[in-house]
């Protein structure tokens, strides 16, 4: 199986993506303002705990991930791709929802 036909359709598919999403918020923000809004209402309200502790767990889960996939390689019969990189992305993806749990509850703590 080729990617590359995968590949390009998923970059040209991004670039449209952006260019709309792109172009119809900034014409809701012109037409906000239009009509007075003050501009600090485009500021989020929050803000995140820190963007470093965001990439350190998802760091982490990507090297636990590593590891168990190494384990399921070695112990069980299957294939060396799949196992690195279900793990690499169940253990990245609970690492960053953990992240989303402790900025959820910084922010409830400092409401």
């Amino acid at each position: 199986m080729e990617l590359e036909p995968i590949l390009i359709l998923s970059i040209i598919f991004g670039f449209v993506y952006a260019i709309i999403y792109l172009g119809v918020r900034r014409k809701e923000r012109m037409a906000l303002l239009e009509k007075g809004v003050d501009a600090s209402y485009f500021v989020g309200k929050t803000k995140p705990v820190s963007g470093t502790l965001k990439f350190g767990m998802l760091f982490v889960g990507i090297a636990i991930g590593i590891l168990l996939g190494n384990i399921l390689e070695v112990s069980t019969r299957l294939q060396e791709e799949v196992a690195y990189f279900s793990m690499v992305f169940l253990f990245g993806g609970l690492g960053l929802i953990i992240n989303y749990f402790v900025e959820k509850k910084h922010f409830d703590e400092n409401k």
